[in-house]
């Protein structure tokens, strides 16, 4: 984990209400993981809190972010140019670990479909069936980097690009026959991935990268506490932000 300051060389919007800023680092002497998150600052110094953001490219010392713009953070995050430079933690938290599989099924909603991304792009090897649902079709974005999967079925809510519906039910719907599940999402999509594999009795192993909010990063705040299985704690940017999905509670 280092703190870098890089600097921005674009910064667009790829979808409503969602940017790519895509940032240039000072050499990089860490590996990188996709499901890692960085903390980067806004460029305001009155906010003395980072934003979490998670990896979705890394090409050499070139680093991809996206993120939804929902409050004064993140809206500031978007006035950043090229040339402008911004602080950033890296790398934080823990990352799929898709070594002991050969196929593994992509379960993605929304914005959570970033830091699959990573994953998929690192793991050359690997024969991936993807499922991945939006609100609608100007939510959609970043499908080319799912043409190298085996299969990618693309849902919406309202029909209005691919299936209607959403990642969860193409899934089950299609139900392929890999050796892990990868996901992320918001929380009522997570949930009803837990329940209808344990309803089905699917015992495939699935991993998921829980999105909170967070303050440190480093797991000294304590913001970010999430609720285990066991009835214990566990800091989503420690321990996490992946979890094995029967680990945790949802």
């Amino acid at each position: 984990m280092r703190d870098f300051l890089s600097t921005v060389k674009d910064n667009r919007p790829i979808a409503q209400n969602v940017y790519m800023i895509t940032l240039t680092l000072p050499g990089r002497t860490e590996e990188i993981h996709g499901g890692q998150f960085v903390n980067l600052a806004t460029g305001d110094s009155s906010m003395l809190l980072r934003r979490p953001l998670g990896v979705c490219k890394l090409e050499g010392d070139v680093l991809s972010l996206c993120y939804q713009v929902k409050g004064k953070g993140t809206k500031k995050l978007t006035e950043a140019k090229s040339g402008d430079e911004l602080k950033v933690l890296l790398p934080l938290g823990n990352y799929f670990d898709l070594s002991p599989y050969k196929s593994v099924a992509i379960v993605g909603g929304g914005v959570g479909v970033f830091p699959l991304i990573a994953a998929l792009r690192e793991n050359h090897d690997k024969d991936f069936y993807s499922y991945i649902g939006f609100r609608n079709e100007i939510a959609v974005c970043l499908l080319d980097e799912f043409k190298a999967c085996k299969k990618l079925i693309v849902t919406t809510d309202d029909g209005s690009c691919g299936e209607k519906g959403n990642a969860v039910q193409a899934f089950l719907k299609d139900n392929p026959k890999v050796d892990a599940i990868i996901s992320c999402g918001p929380p009522v999509m997570l949930k009803a991935l837990k329940r209808e594999l344990a309803e089905r009795g699917i015992k495939t192993p699935c991993f998921v990268s829980l999105e909170e909010r967070m303050g440190c990063g480093i797991g000294a705040c304590l913001v970010c506490v999430c609720k285990t299985a066991d009835g214990g704690n566990a800091r989503v940017c420690k321990d996490g932000p992946v979890f094995n999905i029967n680990k945790i509670e949802l």
